[in-house]
């Protein structure tokens, strides 16, 4: 137990990412009832359908859990933060956007306010606007990204010596090894997206946990530089589509509409890798199986502990 799993009121330092429109209650769930925090991202959902996946989560877990608000993102912010207040939803997450306008009624609610950051900047603000977590976010995260590019071996000790905060590390992160260097690096927890999608769980096609499985260390590519709207995602036929697109710099509001949410949902929920892409973090490179979610827990808990116990013995080192 540290500051950041007792705030959450979980067992494990395992935060789930939100993961906009394809976030379901199910891996939530799973993720909540293996001892992390389970999310549920609201994406661009409206606020019936937000509705009806915290209730299924109410009904299935009495475990904590959180939803995440993509602020920019999201049409319906004040409905949903009205939801999230009148349903009791014990953790909140606030990202893409300044969340400092939402921070003080959450809390006066009584809602764990985690934010979601590039840089120690945004991390200072946040915690001074009364931040409960903080949660760095690397290059190497999916989806969207910030045009800082830091990465998260960068990004982290800068975090994490800014602020008073507990820092959960996000971005490039799928394995023991990966959660025992956040950590040493500062962090109190991590939050895990791409290698929740490549789980038994998480209601995603099985050409997108397959194509996951399959990434080599080039299995990923940057979308959006060209009209500053960077985004991570695997590389399949239609990313490469969208790369083209972008050399041939069509207007922003054609590109947006080719990366909008029903494009995601046509790659990552029905398979379709040539008309719809599929975000996916750098981590992809090292994943190679589907567990479940209890079982990935505590592989990672393993391979943690392994990793700590045959690290170097600096003890022994003259200078």
């Amino acid at each position: 137990m540290n500051d950041l799993t007792k705030k959450l009121g979980v067992n494990l330092p395992f935060i789930q990412g939100g993961m906009g429109n394809i976030s379901h209650a199910s891996l939530a769930i799973a993720v909540s009832e293996a001892g992390g925090l389970g999310t549920i991202g609201v994406g661009t959902l409206n606020p019936d359908i937000v509705e009806q996946m915290i209730l299924d989560i109410r009904r299935k877990t009495s475990k904590p859990f959180a939803v995440n608000i993509p602020l920019t993102v999201q049409p319906y912010v004040k409905e949903i933060l009205s939801l999230i207040i009148n349903h009791q939803v014990p953790v909140v997450s606030l990202s893409a956007g300044n969340p400092v306008p939402y921070i003080e009624p959450l809390k006066a609610e009584n809602v764990v306010v985690m934010c979601v950051v590039a840089n120690d900047k945004q991390a200072k603000k946040a915690e001074a606007a009364g931040a409960d977590i903080i949660i760095a976010e690397g290059y190497e995260a999916a989806g969207i990204n910030s045009l800082e590019e830091l990465t998260t071996f960068t990004l982290i000790p800068k975090v994490t010596s800014s602020v008073n905060i507990p820092v959960a590390a996000a971005g490039g992160i799928g394995d023991g090894r990966g959660v025992l260097a956040a950590m040493t690096l500062g962090a109190q927890g991590v939050q895990l997206g791409t290698r929740l999608i490549a789980t038994q769980d998480a209601q995603v096609h099985p050409a997108y946990k397959e194509a996951l499985c399959a990434a080599g260390s080039d299995g990923t590519m940057i979308v959006g530089r060209h009209y500053k709207q960077i985004r991570r995602i695997l590389k399949t036929p239609y990313g490469e589509h969208l790369l083209a697109s972008e050399k041939e710099q069509l207007p922003l509001n054609t590109y947006l509409e080719k990366t909008d949410e029903t494009h995601h949902i046509r790659g990552a929920i029905e398979g379709k890798l040539n008309e719809g892409h599929v975000n996916a973090g750098q981590i992809s490179t090292i994943i190679e199986d589907i567990p479940t979610v209890r079982d990935l827990f505590t592989r990672l808990i393993r391979e943690a502990q392994q990793a700590s116990e045959n690290n170097f013995p600096f003890h022994q080192m003259k200078n």
